[in-house]
């Protein structure tokens, strides 16, 4: 099996983000009049319009500057076309989530989205300077933020990891360790979801400490190799979850941290892809995560090819 996610699905974009721009108060004057506009409801957890395009997946949609309400506007970039997009807060009526319908959208909006979902939920944190407590006000076309006495501030990401834990055996008996986050609430139907073990990497730690660090307080596991898969936003607030592989002996005790994982299993192959097709009652994550990506590589991936 060899046709595997060549990304993770909030990674892909064909944004150009053409920072070169954001002081030229002309040029984004001009920008802003033969541009497009994505309307994003931060209220409600950075929902956007969207519409179903004929191959199944979604588009956002995006309206002439004439039709965006009074507010911020922030300069996301411009398309492969050439067309400057914007991004306004904005209630809506109905609407759509990043992590409902990112990986059903093509490149340009997935950046176009994720971008417009991280600046703005910047924005909101950072009214206020945390050095002052003086007001802030949005300049650089929304890509930062200046106090009264003229202290600048710029996003922040949050550097997370996230791993796929294996035994490193191919075909149908291979297995991943997956767990159950302890503050998940369980399906309508009394399923639970199992996911990849994640955490924040902390203060003075690389990614890779951070992964086997977290394995280990979490489920009691030592990994013997650790391989990076590849990254991507997740702005919920403002994260970056770091993806990984790494392979551990599950024949090693699972010692479980209840506080985070409240339950946690090695599944083979053979199960992931029942509970993928829904033969197997319990879920797996979302499709725009991260997590689902890992999942799906390991699944078509052989790991006789791991090297760590």
């Amino acid at each position: 099996m060899t046709n595997h996610p060549s990304a993770p699905p909030l990674a892909r974009t064909t944004l150009d983000r053409a920072a070169e721009h954001r002081k030229d108060e002309v040029w984004l004057a001009a920008a802003w009049d033969r541009g497009r506009v994505l309307l994003v409801d931060l209220a409600r957890g950075g929902r956007a319009l969207v519409t179903d395009r004929p191959d199944g997946g979604a588009a956002l949609v995006l309206v002439p500057p004439a039709d965006a309400p009074d507010g911020d506007r922030w300069f996301l970039g411009v398309d492969p076309d050439g067309t400057p997009i914007w991004a306004v807060d904005a209630r809506l009526d109905g609407g759509s989530a990043l992590r409902e319908v990112g990986h059903l959208l093509d490149a340009r909006d997935t950046g176009v989205l994720t971008t417009a979902v991280a600046l703005g939920n910047w924005h909101l944190s950072h009214r206020f300077s945390p050095r002052t407590g003086k007001p802030t006000l949005p300049v650089e076309a929304g890509w930062a933020r200046v106090d009264e006495d003229g202290v600048m501030m710029w996003p922040r990401t949050d550097p997370a990891m996230i791993i796929l834990v294996h035994d490193g055996v191919s075909g149908p008996a291979g297995r991943c360790l997956l767990g159950h986050n302890a503050a998940w609430p369980a399906t309508p139907d009394g399923n639970r979801r199992f996911s990849c073990l994640a955490g924040f990497v902390e203060a003075g730690e690389s990614a890779e400490a951070a992964v086997a660090r977290e394995v280990h307080e979490e489920v009691g596991v030592h990994l013997s190799a650790i391989r990076y898969e590849g990254s991507q936003s997740w702005p919920y607030p403002g994260s970056l979850m770091l993806g990984f592989f790494g392979v551990a002996d599950p024949e090693q005790p699972l010692r479980l941290e209840p506080e985070e994982i409240d339950e946690a299993h090695w599944f083979s192959r053979e199960t992931v892809a029942k509970m993928i097709s829904g033969e197997d009652p319990r879920t797996l994550p979302m499709g725009s995560s991260i997590a689902s990506y890992l999942i799906e590589k390991w699944l078509l991936e052989d790991p006789e090819n791991f090297s760590g």
